[in-house]
């Protein structure tokens, strides 16, 4: 399986904040760290808040915290809010896609096996298991 990249700097995004929760992380702050337009970060950091994962706070001291613990923001969650609307393939999209075999076709009902022990495997972890260490000392020396 391949997420999309937007998927991929969402965890990311979600792994530094989650190794200092005490913390607000700017937008400019972490597109800078990633190499990505803020744009595109304030994008994620939207879908992530609209459901419920993220919080985000305007002004002096604002930016994006966990809205939950660690340990309680399972990783099939956020799979699933960042990878909404992307189908594995087109036949498994929500009008079927303009697929010719459908009604023929086996792949369909194994590839969709396949996704649900991807995300069953996902909701066994949380972000907590995942988070990054805080850098020593002597890491950044």
């Amino acid at each position: 399986m391949r997420l999309t990249s937007f998927t991929d700097y969402g965890l990311r995004m979600l792994m530094r904040m989650a190794s200092s929760p005490d913390r607000a992380f700017s937008t400019t702050e972490l597109a800078d760290e990633f190499g990505l337009s803020r744009n595109h970060l304030a994008k994620i950091m939207q879908r992530l808040a609209r459901a419920g994962i993220i919080e985000t706070r305007r002004g002096g001291g604002g930016g994006a915290v966990l809205a939950h613990p660690a340990r309680d923001i399972g990783l099939g969650t956020i799979v699933r809010v960042l990878e909404e609307g992307q189908p594995l393939v087109e036949c498994l999209s929500n009008d079927g896609g303009a697929c010719t075999l459908d009604g023929r076709c086996r792949l369909k009902s194994r590839l969709r096996a396949a996704e649900k022990a991807f995300l069953a495997d996902l909701d066994r972890a949380t972000l907590a298991d995942i988070a990054l260490t805080p850098l020593t000392s002597l890491e950044t020396n």
